[in-house]
């Protein structure tokens, strides 16, 4: 009875039909196409982009070299060396992201147990030599200057901004 199925099957080409009706099916539906510099779908509120160093109201960077970022980071990508202040506290000398390395997890943003480091909803962004694409601490921090206001409201309001 099985090889009477199968040849019925293969002689009829019972598969191809059901693909070509499948085809035609949305052969004829309305297309959905989204003119992208004038139109933007809209994003997922757990949308993670360009990364950005976040500062206190003060001016003062957030990061306390912990390296808990550097560490937690699976694809290797970012470097952080550190030195003590006068004052005894640790800072930043070097922070680096490779953004070529970078599999935007988010790991690093929950790591970070002072909410220093934060991926932001940017995804507009390119770089035309591999450089381009490394993001040094001046160009974290221009980042997050550039969109403390969003990233802050969204932590007001308790919302995700990744």
């Amino acid at each position: 009875m099985n090889v009477i199925t199968r040849v019925f099957k293969s002689l009829f080409l019972l598969e191809l039909l059901r693909g070509l009706r499948l085809t035609g099916r949305y052969l004829f539906a309305r297309k959905i196409t989204v003119q992208y510099p004038e139109e933007k779908t809209p994003l997922s509120p757990r949308f993670r982009g360009l990364h950005a160093l976040r500062r206190y109201p003060n001016g003062e960077e957030r990061c306390i070299a912990c390296k808990l970022c550097e560490v937690v980071c699976p694809a290797l990508a970012i470097t952080i060396e550190s030195e003590e202040r006068e004052d005894g506290t640790r800072r930043t000398t070097r922070y680096d992201i490779d953004l070529t390395k970078c599999i935007f997890c988010g790991f690093c943003e929950e790591s970070c147990p002072v909410d220093s480091i934060v991926e932001t909803h940017v995804f507009e962004y390119h770089g035309e030599k591999r450089g381009d694409l490394l993001m040094t601490k001046d160009r974290l921090l221009a980042v997050g200057d550039k969109y403390e206001k969003e990233i802050a409201a969204a932590r007001a309001q308790d919302a995700p901004y990744r």
